[in-house]
């Protein structure tokens, strides 16, 4: 397993191409590398080219800094097919920029739209028609998050969905901050998501959020009331709701941490102000709760 830290804290304040040596100072191996606006910006075309991808695979050569993964949110389940038809335009050249960087995992998003789920569930199959000859030809492994937002949320329908993709390139992203929103209407615990994952799972995001179904779903309140919208923090572990000991039992369980291929990335968006110290918190309790349930 790679650990890894996501730079987005330090988007506006650090060059892209300081991010590997700074990931380096923070005591980390391996970086994730998310949408910046440099380089892979969100649902747009990439704005590198080939220089600078080169230039980026260098510093991370130069600071000792593995990619563990390429992150890019594009619009490839979007209804509006022109979006659609851009999103995949896109993703081949993302898939390029990641093969150029020497890296072959790929984690994103399901995108698409949760009031036009049968829609979206069409244009992420027309989608991968085209794509997924790509990754295989390529062998890049893509792994996709059930994020708040898209047109499924919910993490066992979430499998269904890879499983019927029916490639071995394709597999689950479990973001821990948003595990209340994963149990959906199945009500499936983060063991049970887990356990259904099985190899599946290649990738975990670590943060903490706060359990919106609490206090009867006042939890937080919006304006006005029913307002379609969801609710979640990327905190640091021990901020929020989430059971980091179901969390990392549960990986223990299946045996991620002794797969090679497995990345686990700390994810805390909230507190820029202190993400040099959040961030190696993250690292330091990362590993005592690996090291607690790998003895255990």
């Amino acid at each position: 397993m790679k650990i890894a830290l996501d730079p987005t804290p330090f988007h506006h304040d650090f060059d892209l191409l300081d991010f590997p040596k700074l990931v380096a100072e923070l005591g980390y191996e391996h970086l994730q590398l998310t949408p910046h606006r440099d380089f892979i910006p969100f649902f747009n075309h990439p704005r590198t080219d080939d220089n600078l991808v080169a230039k980026f695979r260098k510093a991370c050569s130069d600071a000792g800094v593995g990619i563990a993964s390429v992150l890019p949110v594009l619009r490839w389940s979007g209804p509006d097919e022109d979006a659609r038809e851009a999103a995949v335009r896109n993703w081949k050249r993302v898939i390029q920029i990641t093969v150029d960087l020497g890296v072959n995992v790929i984690n994103t998003e399901f995108s698409g739209r949760p009031e036009k789920p049968e829609e979206s569930e069409r244009a992420f199959f027309r989608s991968m028609e085209e794509l997924m000859p790509i990754f295989e030809r390529e062998g890049i492994d893509v792994r996709i998050d059930p994020h708040p937002d898209d047109f499924v949320e919910d993490g066992m329908e979430a499998l269904r969905i890879i499983r019927g993709v029916n490639s071995p390139n394709i597999g689950f992203v479990f973001v821990a901050c948003h595990a209340f929103h994963l149990r959906g209407t199945t009500g499936g615990s983060i063991t049970e998501i887990m356990r259904a994952a099985g190899e599946k799972l290649r990738l975990v995001h670590v943060a903490d959020t706060m359990d919106h179904h609490r206090s009867h779903g006042l939890r937080y309140i919006t304006n006005p009331p029913g307002n379609p919208v969801r609710v979640h923090q990327h905190l640091k572990i021990g901020d929020g709701d989430v059971d980091w000991d179901e969390f990392f039992g549960g990986l223990a369980e299946i045996g991620f941490y002794d797969r090679p291929e497995t990345v686990m990335v700390s994810s805390v968006f909230a507190e820029d102000e202190t993400a040099h110290d959040v961030s190696r918190y993250q690292l330091k309790t990362m590993t005592e709760y690996i090291a607690k349930f790998k003895e255990g």
